[in-house]
């Protein structure tokens, strides 16, 4: 049984460890009422008021990102309420909403991330590699996360959660920027030029590594560069955009730095990555009201991770969506989409895909209606077919309705069925590279599948305070097991726990001056997993324990005067069980100074009161202590 246990934590290896405002930017030009009409595309896959949208949905503004001091995609994504974002290493992050944060010894892959319509969910292993996630933080325009499902509009994957990131159009961002930080965790510079409708961007990073409790250094240093363009232009009813990036990472692996399989041991090296993607997109508006959209990308990668495996991913998608004109109370979207990989991993000694090379498609095709019952009611429902390589079609229906009880109440129900497909590390996966096999992949694993039930609420109750609750049911079936064979001599993936998750997140703002604002979230989360008759895979249940039980978060931001800002951000994380992670507190704050126009200096502390780990066992874990960035943005 020894040997069976290694295999459990050998799996992740696959993935590896896991601006300057202008004056109308500002918070104080941003109302609560402004908020509250703030447009949103990832619910209905078309522009609507955020105040009015049923779905647990948490908007990152580009204001929040610079004024909570964030470096990186994660440390920006800590700011929604709506998400658990755990740092394995100094790079490595678990990330999830609504839990299943890294169950059943797997990385977090129950939630679907976009960047300008183009997925970053990784098919190899169903998850995100967000060491090599990175885009210019100035040219954000907002982050829309939804915790629950969307597997309606956006596919298999969507189950717990969709994160929706959307740059800015290169008309916004004409003129030459150059962003530079510097810290005690590193360093990057960031540059843009733009000019008429196109920019062009470059970035690079040096992050330095991490220690643990003990003090030793963890070998978890990285670093980057990318660069990229951004086009937009448009000709009577006619909208095009056209962007790409490329990059090139290196990293070190941190401990425990040796893997033993069938008695010998393997030294971890280094992560290599580089990849080169590019999207385009077309719309055209119709006469009759309604709209057509085109998009399109390719998304070339190679990851090696020494001494695990050598991959080369090439994918290729393409979406479209009808969006008809209201034809009474019916308001009709529908789209298909179809998308293929090549997929051609270098096995090794440790492990194995077989077969090694493959190509693979997806695809689906969708229609949502939108009922206006009357004047304040409203029902959606909707329905995906989508079919996959390894379970064929699956169905993904849902129905929400909306009650606008007011202009500035709205209650809103849903139930939706949503699942995540198998990838090729539940499969195809066997474990030594070599036979004889301890793992023989997973031909019996099926798609795990979410039933989901949620109840919100969303007011202004009062001018300056706005806030939003949901609650919300998940029942898991058919979630991958771990299965020793009757001869007891190798084992398999399989699809035999259930399980069921219940919670209420909550997060309002409150306007106290027109200088002063505060904001506050609170999840609470309980989970339960249990075997199916049959399943002999102990550890299984064991997996809801890798979810705190509760996080809360209250922010405040203070223009001190009209050129400088003083920011605080604490937050409470439970504790975890499975490794056992103590829960922590943290807090962190930033000063900012508007030098000049189109200049601006800050400076960010996070936690300052002392440090904590997140996530893994003692043994392994990265501690986060205190740490300091300087910060310098100009331009004109």
């Amino acid at each position: 049984m020894q040997r069976f246990m290694r295999i459990a934590w050998l799996v992740p290896l696959l993935a590896g460890p896991m601006g300057h405002a202008r004056a109308q930017d500002s918070m104080a030009d941003m109302s609560i009422e402004d908020l509250a009409n703030l447009q949103v595309t990832s619910v209905s896959k078309k522009p609507e008021q955020l105040a009015g949208a049923a779905a647990s949905v948490y908007v990152i503004t580009r204001d929040d990102i610079r004024r909570a001091g964030a470096a990186t995609l994660p440390e920006a994504l800590r700011l929604a309420p709506n998400l658990q974002v755990a740092y394995v290493s100094g790079f490595g992050v678990a990330l999830s909403a609504r839990g299943m944060n890294g169950s059943n010894n797997s990385a977090p892959n129950k939630l679907l991330v976009m960047v300008d319509g183009r997925s970053i969910y990784a098919p190899l292993f169903s998850g995100v590699a967000w060491d090599v996630q990175e885009v210019l933080m100035e040219d954000i325009e907002r982050i829309e996360v939804i915790s629950g499902p969307g597997g309606t509009l956006w596919g298999v994957n969507a189950v717990n959660g969709v994160i929706n990131i959307t740059t800015r159009a290169a008309s916004d961002t004409r003129g030459s920027l150059l962003s530079l930080r510097a810290g005690s965790r590193g360093s990057e510079a960031g540059v843009r030029h733009g000019a008429g409708n196109w920019r062009v961007y470059g970035k690079y990073l040096d992050q330095r590594h991490t220690e643990r409790a003990s003090g030793l250094k963890v070998d978890d240093a990285r670093h980057l560069a990318q660069a990229g363009f951004r086009g937009d232009w448009s000709s009577g009813s006619d909208a095009f955009s056209l962007h790409g990036n490329a990059y090139r990472a290196g990293s070190r692996q941190p401990a425990p730095g040796l893997v033993s399989v069938t008695n010998t041991t393997f030294s971890l090296g280094k992560i290599s990555s580089s990849g080169v993607n590019l999207t385009g997109r077309w719309e055209h508006g119709l006469a009759s009201g309604g709209s057509v959209s085109l998009q399109a990308y390719l998304d070339q990668s190679e990851r090696q991770v020494i001494p695990s495996f050598d991959e080369s991913l090439l994918i290729a998608d393409l979406q479209f969506q009808h969006s008809l004109a209201r034809s009474g109370s019916h308001g009709l979207v529908w789209g298909a989409s179809y998308r293929t990989t090549r997929d051609d991993v270098a096995n090794s000694a440790i492990i194995a895909f077989l077969p090694a090379k493959t190509s693979q498609t997806w695809a689906s095709l969708f229609a949502q209606d939108e009922i206006t019952l009357s004047d304040k009611l409203r029902l959606t429902l909707g329905t995906r077919v989508e079919r996959n390589p390894y379970t064929g079609a699956e169905f993904l229906p849902t129905a929400r309705m909306a009650w606008t009880m007011s202009p500035v109440h709205t209650l809103w129900g849903g139930l939706s069925r949503t699942v995540r497909a198998p990838s090729r590390l539940d499969v195809d996966v066997f474990i030594p590279g070599r036979p004889p096999y301890l793992l023989r992949g997973g031909a019996a694993v099926q798609s795990e599948v979410a039933r989901v039930a949620e109840l919100g609420y969303r007011g202004q109750p009062l001018p300056g305070l706005a806030y939003s609750v949901t609650a919300f049911y998940n029942r898991y079936d058919r979630l991958r097991t771990q299965e020793v064979d009757s001869s007891r001599t190798f084992v398999t993936f399989d699809s035999k726990m259930e399980g069921k998750a219940r919670g209420i997140e909550m997060w309002g703002s409150y306007q106290a001056t027109r200088a002063w604002r505060v904001s506050a979230g609170v999840l609470a989360l309980h989970q339960r997993f249990w075997l199916e008759p049959g399943s002999n895979d102990l550890a299984g249940p064991r997996s809801a324990r890798k979810d705190p039980s509760h996080t809360a978060q209250l922010r405040s931001t203070f223009n001190v005067a009209d050129n400088q800002e003083f920011d605080l951000a604490w937050r409470k994380v439970g504790a975890l069980a499975n490794p056992a992670v103590p829960g922590y507190t943290a807090l962190d704050a930033r000063y900012g100074w508007r030098i000049r126009p189109g200049m601006e200096v800050s400076l960010t502390v996070q936690n300052l009161n002392g440090g904590h780990g997140e996530y893994g066992a003692l043994a392994t874990r990265t501690e986060l202590g205190r740490s300091v960035a300087l910060k310098l943005v100009w331009q004109r």
